[in-house]
């Protein structure tokens, strides 16, 4: 038999980068339908299944807090029967370590005033390893990300969120969506949708583990094969960079691209000066009318 170190990636060998939410004021509230432990037993039954799958796959798990995000377990380091004990372990230390920065921050946008989860940072940090992965050689295996995500979306990190969705597009890196929350969430639809990823509202959690395993433990080469759950509709709502609002309409700066939901003399982000907003038709009608007499 060839040894693993000398095989060639195939099209079927995949880097899941699997970003799991910890926000401690989620699994608290009434909005998680179900409790931490159960969650997370499930997930490394997935994580599992994943590496029993291919013994090439690789498995990089990424907790997501209030206020910081970390590595927490990669399957490519350590003996596999010390798997679940150094997740665990892994992921205790990180939630004390996150209460503590929580407990010491006093500033309130840190939460963005609903306690979300700071998303961006693991989209972030997943990204830095998947660009680590690629140029360490030309044979890879094939990288995607596992967002499992159930607080609220932080209108404060939308332009962080949607630079990191840009980036895994350019890269060619699929963003998977499980919204374990009582709502959908429009960052994840947005990510899902523009880099071709699959995006999923369970329905019943506590099968959580057959809606991964039938839905997310596809790989890359095999999903062009199989017809995956499509979103019924996509919000598109952009949030205003002045008062971190989702808004409908509003005015975006032609230098940077930067959106507010009220006209301003200048803009926040580069400085750009701004004209005088347009007038309405109707009122410059008025106006003609006015000047005739």
């Amino acid at each position: 038999m060839t040894p693993v170190s000398s095989k060639q990636y195939t099209d079927d060998v995949s880097l899941l980068m699997v970003l799991i939410d910890t926000n401690p004021l989620f699994w608290s509230s009434t909005a998680a339908p179900l409790s931490f432990s159960n969650f997370l037993s499930q997930v490394i039954s997935f994580l599992n299944s994943i590496l029993l799958l291919n013994q090439l796959n690789q498995v990089m798990v990424i907790a997501t807090g209030l206020n910081s995000c970390a590595y927490i377990y990669d399957s490519s380091s350590g003996p596999t029967n010390h798997r679940v004990e150094t997740l665990l372990q892994k992921l205790e230390e990180f939630v004390v370590k996150d209460e503590e920065l929580s407990n010491g921050n006093n500033d309130n946008d840190a939460f963005d005033g609903i306690g979300s989860s700071l998303l961006s940072g693991s989209y972030s940090v997943a990204l830095c390893y998947i660009q680590r992965v690629f140029r360490s050689g030309s044979l890879h295996p094939q990288p995607w990300i596992l967002c499992m995500h159930g607080s609220q979306d932080g209108p404060g990190q939308y332009v962080a969120i949607m630079n990191s969705i840009f980036s895994a597009q350019r890269s060619m890196v699929p963003i998977d969506s499980c919204v374990i929350g009582s709502h959908h969430s429009a960052f994840l639809q947005q990510a899902s949708y523009i880099t071709g990823g699959v995006y999923l509202k369970p329905q019943q959690l506590d099968g959580l583990f057959q809606y991964l395993t039938t839905v997310f433990a596809t790989d890359l080469h095999s999903r062009s094969f199989l017809q995956l759950p499509k979103p019924v509709g996509v919000d598109f709502r952009a949030s205003c960079f002045c008062h971190k609002n989702t808004i409908d309409m509003g005015y975006i700066c032609s230098v940077c691209l930067s959106i507010f939901c009220k006209h301003h003399k200048k803009c926040s982000t580069c400085g750009s000066v701004f004209g005088q907003p347009q007038t309405s038709v109707s009122t410059l009608n008025q106006k003609r009318k006015g000047t005739d007499y």
